[in-house]
């Protein structure tokens, strides 16, 4: 492995370090021993809960996937490929599970509301329990109701635990600024530090232990555990609206109300869908970014590298707010500008720096750019994370936030959906001698948004413009021979489009 890597998450290293360890009393808010006790027992349990379960991994065949599990998430498509799933049986999958998320967040959000948000939490332990162990059998349908239950698992993670903190912190009439205490700690450890270790750990029960694909998603299963045991001796309940005048139906109703009639909600629900979908994209598209021409990249140290980097963000998050200025709704405006200038990096290398021809080998120059401007972008992620729970804990109101929060995500689901749709579909490679089938690589993804490769009956296709290259069947059936330019971030290849009917015919 390069020099490079070594230097970027050492220096990284001590940057965090020395963030932490030079905190002051002004960067230091002064609490109460029992709000330190409640906060410390929460982080311990969020710990566990994204110790087993995250926002995003890198899985076995270079492949980026979000909201997989960290203990295992590196082994879930690999493990799919094990029992001899290919990539568009993976994929569905995949899509069953975002799927899942979107249809029943707000049922189980108005649930958590309703019956309480301690059994909401509890209820995700052992969804996740289940989905963890339908990982034994190499059934596509018990593989698929798995993924079903991991759907429903997610929605309940990203919005029962948030709403059970912001609640029983103002039942116990903690001062409110404390709250953003908890939430940088929570980010910093368990979707920084945490990720790491459980990426270690993962891979030594998998590959240096030899215990096979399916031992993460085992250990991942006795870490919910003993987080839904520490949850049922020591949380107490609370609840949104348990009013047993209001059905599900009153409750989406009203959820729908607040967030139409008042548009800071409406704003902070967009400013999440948004933000949250680049995030995605990003995770689908850093490989190829990184390695164009098939380049030796380590990815498992890229990612541990990321997820130093959102430590980094969580913590310049935690001493911003320890003070009353910058207030978050004006700081977070500069972190959305540098993160949309980073994810434009790419494109600007691309023109600036020639690209390289060779094949293989270690990064390039523009990719080492490039991996600074994503950890760049890895701290604005540890920013935003901390940052948008404080601003929902101001904003959203307490009888509905579960079901807020859900309803949130709702278009984050439908992205995801069609994000992943795409780019598991077969499709066609271009070559220097025309199209040939293609099954879904490493430059797959990258093409995705530009909406290159679709399945076609037929294989149809015909060339346009470098602007919008797309697959039509109509002038593939006439064989009208043209010229295609695909013009990507790290790719460009022109190739004649001819008639070839008996090439493949993908139902």
């Amino acid at each position: 492995m390069d020099l490079f890597y070594y230097l970027l998450f050492g220096g990284l290293s001590v940057v965090v370090a020395l963030l932490e360890l030079s905190k002051t009393s002004k960067d230091r808010v002064a609490t109460s021993s029992a709000f330190t006790s409640f906060k410390n027992n929460y982080l311990v349990v969020y710990s566990l809960m994204m110790g087993s379960y995250s926002r995003s991994l890198l899985s076995r065949s270079q492949v980026s996937l979000t909201g997989v599990c960290i203990l295992a998430g590196p082994y879930v498509y690999y493990l799919y490929s094990q029992y001899g799933f290919d990539k568009g049986d993976i994929g569905r999958l995949f899509i069953a599970g975002f799927g899942s998320s979107m249809l029943f967040g707000t049922i189980v959000g108005s649930l958590a509301d309703k019956q309480g948000r301690k059994r909401a939490c509890v209820t995700y332990c052992i969804t996740y329990i289940l989905s963890c162990i339908t990982k034994h059998s190499p059934e596509y349908k018990v593989l698929m109701l798995g993924r079903v239950l991991g759907g429903i698992a997610t929605s309940l993670l990203f919005s029962a635990f948030e709403s059970w903190l912001v609640a029983e912190h103002n039942k116990r009439s903690f001062d409110p600024q404390w709250l953003s205490i908890t939430f940088s700690k929570a980010i910093f450890l368990g979707n920084g530090l945490v990720a790491i270790v459980s990426g270690l750990f993962a891979n030594m029960l998998a590959d240096n232990l030899g215990f096979g694909p399916v031992a993460p998603f085992d250990a991942a299963a006795c870490f919910l555990a003993i987080g839904m045991a520490i949850i049922l001796s020591s949380w107490s309940e609370n609840y949104g609206d348990p009013s047993d005048s209001k059905d599900l139906l009153t409750q989406f109703k009203g959820a729908a109300v607040a967030i139409a009639s008042d548009e800071k909600i409406a704003l902070l629900g967009a400013i999440q869908s948004l933000f949250e979908g680049s995030m995605y994209t990003f995770v689908f598209l850093w490989t190829p970014a990184l390695s164009p021409n098939d380049e030796e990249i380590p990815h498992g140290f890229i990612f541990a590298t990321f997820m130093l980097s959102s430590m980094l963000g969580s913590s310049v998050a935690s001493r911003l707010m320890a003070h009353p200025t910058p207030k978050v709704e004006s700081y977070m405006q500069i972190v959305f500008g540098i993160s949309a200038f980073t994810l434009l990096l790419p494109i600007i290398v691309n023109f600036l720096v020639p690209p390289t021809r060779v094949k293989g080998g270690g990064i390039s120059f523009a990719g080492s750019i490039q991996v600074f401007g994503f950890c760049t972008f890895e701290a604005c992620v540890g920013i935003f994370w901390p940052s948008i729970m404080k601003m929902r804990s101001q904003y959203i109101p307490e009888e509905a936030r579960s079901t807020i929060m859900n309803f949130f995500r709702i278009p984050l689901n439908i992205f995801v959906c069609i994000v992943l749709y795409n780019p598991w579909r077969p499709s066609l490679e271009v070559t220097r001698h025309g199209y040939k089938p293609h099954d879904a690589s490493v430059a797959q993804p990258m093409a995705m948004p530009c909406s290159f490769a679709r399945r076609a009956r037929g294989c149809a296709a015909t060339g346009r413009s470098h602007e919008s290259a797309l697959l039509d069947e109509r002038a593939w059936e006439k064989g009208e021979g043209r010229s295609i330019m695909l013009n990507l971030v790290g790719y460009s290849y022109t190739a004649p489009v001819v008639q070839t009917n008996s090439l493949c015919n993908i139902d």
